[in-house]
């Protein structure tokens, strides 16, 4: 079960708390949460470009992520996490995200190595 991280209390509880991995294309936070589901937040800012290059990005990770969790769902239960978009990520493919974010789990302990 999967869903959205939608209030910015959610946020910033991550950036404050939550264990941080960055890669020139994703930075990745995650932390456990309490309602055993996984809830994911992708942030973009505008540094990454004009607003079609941003949601690109956003597609781009949250393809990735989706292929994660369709492999490793039930490590991923019960964590949040936000994906920051960086400069890189327009030009990587979502396979490229895709192995960033599973050595960034596995770099967490939440993924096995």
């Amino acid at each position: 079960l999967m869903t959205t991280l939608k209030r910015n209390t959610d946020y910033r509880r991550l950036y404050a708390r939550g264990t941080s991995y960055a890669n020139p294309a994703l930075v990745t936070y995650f932390m456990k949460n309490r309602a055993g589901i996984c809830r994911i937040g992708i942030t973009t800012s505008k540094k990454i470009g004009n607003a079609v290059e941003r949601n690109k990005s956003r597609r781009l990770i949250r393809a990735a992520f989706r292929n994660v969790y369709q492999e490793y769902g039930e490590y991923l239960d019960g964590y949040d996490f936000v994906f920051v978009a960086r400069g890189k990520t327009r030009y990587k493919k979502s396979y490229d995200l895709e192995r960033v974010m599973i050595a960034h789990l596995k770099k967490g302990d939440i993924l096995p190595r």
